[in-house]
């Protein structure tokens, strides 16, 4: 501690300038419902690297927040899975969002309030992901699709760094949701499920081909970094490395 003369009285750093931390916490929405159900699909482990980035995320105080794994199951499937469980239960269903995440994303600790404010900001999404690239040297980002094509395509867009991007698809490996999307019957079923034939496509995408359609609209916060890891290099070549 500092030498100093203390006072009897010190009304605290936030209360100081009262209007600024007004603005601040309207921001960030942390007194609204911001309730969560947190999605994992895994295949019966998860790599150290994953799980330490996972502790240290933090939730807005005092917001409900679970998290459920799906073990076993193929990823499409563990997600469809997980989702439906999520609306047949009588609790579960009323809550406001769903954050996919999957077992080789390392996303920063403030990732799930980040992408909470940015939902909380920009109600046209029903999607906000954050920014994460495939794997190996020649990975892109996934921001899969410029909506301002007329044509429906998944091409994967150039990050424009720090902004709310639109896109055309998302991946799952970080994804913030709206519980009441899914509640739509005219939305095919299963949800996610990987496309091999007519042409291959992942459980991600072929989802998103069907929810546009519905007008469903997703982006990708840039300013929420997320990292993918590969363990076993199969995917970019080098072992026990962060993409």
């Amino acid at each position: 501690m500092n030498p100093q003369i203390i006072s009897s009285y010190d009304g605290g750093a936030h209360n100081a300038d009262l209007n600024k931390t007004v603005s601040r916490l309207s921001k960030t929405g942390s007194y609204k419902d911001m309730s969560c159900v947190m999605i994992v699909p895994c295949f019966g482990s998860i790599p150290t690297k994953a799980v330490a980035s996972w502790m240290n995320l933090y939730s807005p105080p005092n917001a409900k927040f679970t998290r459920l794994f799906a073990v076993g199951m193929e990823v499409g499937h563990a997600f469809s899975t997980a989702i439906e469980s999520i609306l047949a239960h009588p609790d579960l269903q009323n809550w406001k969002y769903i954050l996919t995440l999957e077992h080789d994303n390392l996303p920063p600790p403030d990732g799930i309030v980040k992408l909470l404010e940015a939902m909380d900001k920009h109600p046209e999404y029903a999607c906000i992901g954050g920014l994460y690239f495939t794997q190996g040297p020649q990975g892109v980002a996934q921001v899969w699709g410029d909506p301002k094509d007329p044509v429906l395509n998944f091409r994967p867009q150039i990050p424009i760094p720090n902004t709310v991007q639109e896109c055309c698809g998302t991946g799952m490996g970080f994804n913030l949701w709206r519980m009441e999307m899914f509640k739509d019957k005219n939305l095919p079923r299963p949800l996610f499920e990987t496309k091999t034939q007519g042409g291959v496509a992942t459980q991600d995408l072929a989802f998103w081909a069907n929810a546009r359609k519905l007008g469903y609209r997703c982006a990708i916060d840039t300013s929420v970094r997320v990292g993918h890891y590969d363990l076993d290099g199969k995917r970019g070549g080098i072992p026990d490395m962060v993409w």
